[in-house]
């Protein structure tokens, strides 16, 4: 018998989109806090400065505002769960266009206010349906609208790992929503029943090929916390050091997740 189909999980639109707004506001409140020194810190992206990190941050934003503003494609061509390794193809750009973009703006305020007007503007009546021209792929807004969570849970991570103290806060249901897409994304970049996945307390996904669990404990698990979880799926920490440092439990035989992460970069 085959196995059955994943589907995909149902987000709140309207949860969402009070999820991205507010996100990019606690990180527009800490970004505006930073001094020249601060924002002259290296962080754990390759040589990307904590400006050029802040103004990604804007981009990764600003894209929804500009695909709107783009003609509608006749219907989508990516689902929710093929965006996480879609985003590879795309990485020798968006450092392109992030330095650019860095460059282009000194007054990083100004950048995240026009950023903040546009997105909101443009969110008060664009149904969740509309189809929007993503460079990964046409999505619907409403898709969409979540890959944007991850991008601002993941860099508001990267920018508390840079910026000693700065404590940007993390939106619950953006942390929600981040967690529990990039843990369906294992389940189908390694489909199978053998392990369960625990991301405590917003995800639970069967994946990896083997004996399939039916009842009682499973032989084989994973448990982390969501940003232990994030950090591992985006390749921000490696799977052995996690181990090492007791943030990840993993018990049984096909609970080693190594050879499937990082699910992006």
């Amino acid at each position: 018998m085959p196995p059955a189909k994943k589907r995909t999980r149902s987000y709140d639109s309207v949860k969402i989109r009070a999820a991205v707004l507010g996100q990019f506001g606690h990180v527009r409140q800490a970004v505006g806090s930073l001094t020249p020194e601060q924002l002259a810190l290296p962080t754990r992206l390759g040589d990307w400065t904590v400006r050029e990190l802040a103004a990604h941050v804007t981009m990764a934003v600003e894209a929804v505002s500009r695909n709107l503003d783009r003609e509608e494609p006749a219907r989508p061509e990516l689902g929710l769960l093929d965006w996480p390794a879609a985003t590879a193809a795309r990485a020798a750009d968006i450092d392109d266009g992030t330095r650019r973009l860095a460059a282009a703006h000194p007054d990083l305020d100004a950048l995240y206010a026009e950023t903040a007007e546009r997105l909101t503007k443009k969110l008060a009546d664009a149904p969740g349906s509309r189809v929007l021209a993503a460079r990964t792929g046409a999505m619907t807004l409403a898709d969409y609208l979540v890959t944007r969570t991850v991008e601002l849970v993941v860099h508001t991570d990267d920018l508390n790992d840079a910026v000693p103290g700065l404590g940007i806060p993390v939106d619950r249901q953006a942390l929600a929503a981040c967690t529990r897409l990039l843990a369906d994304a294992l389940a189908v970049k390694a489909p199978g029943g053998s392990t369960e996945v625990r991301v405590p307390p917003y995800a639970v996904v069967q994946c990896v090929e083997g004996p399939r669990h039916t009842r009682g404990t499973p032989p084989n698990v994973v448990e982390t916390d969501p940003l232990t979880w994030i950090r591992l799926a985006t390749g921000r920490l490696e799977w052995a050091r996690a181990l090492r440092d007791a943030q990840v439990g993993a018990s049984g035989e096909r609970a080693d997740l190594s050879p499937h992460l990082p699910l992006m970069g």
